[in-house]
């Protein structure tokens, strides 16, 4: 009988230290949590994503512009001679003028 209650002893010894470090480690890890927490803060203020937003629209413009003069089919003057023209043809039929036949519609 003697052994069995030095055998109960030690196992509950072993289940007390057991629960000792479980609520250390428990503790040493809401600490750690809680400065991880304050360090992003620290580096990441708020959830303000206006920079990071900006600088992405940029480099999106900077590749479709890349892009547009690789796959441009005629060269820029010819491209921009090509747009203004229909633009100014658009513009005399939204105005109803035609002034590419020099009469107007009235």
């Amino acid at each position: 009988m003697k052994l069995s209650s030095v055998v109960r002893s030690i196992l509950k010894t072993a289940v007390y230290i057991m629960d000792q470090t479980a609520e250390q480690v428990d503790r040493a890890s809401s600490r750690a949590a809680e400065i991880a927490d304050n360090a992003r803060e620290a580096v990441y203020p708020g959830e303000d994503h206006t920079v990071r937003n900006v600088i992405a629209f940029a480099a999106g413009i900077g590749v479709g512009v890349g892009v547009g003069l690789l796959v441009a089919p005629s060269s820029g003057s010819e491209l921009r001679n090509s747009i203004g023209n229909k633009v100014q043809e658009i513009t005399n039929r939204a105005k109803g003028d035609n002034y590419a036949t020099g009469t107007s519609a009235q």
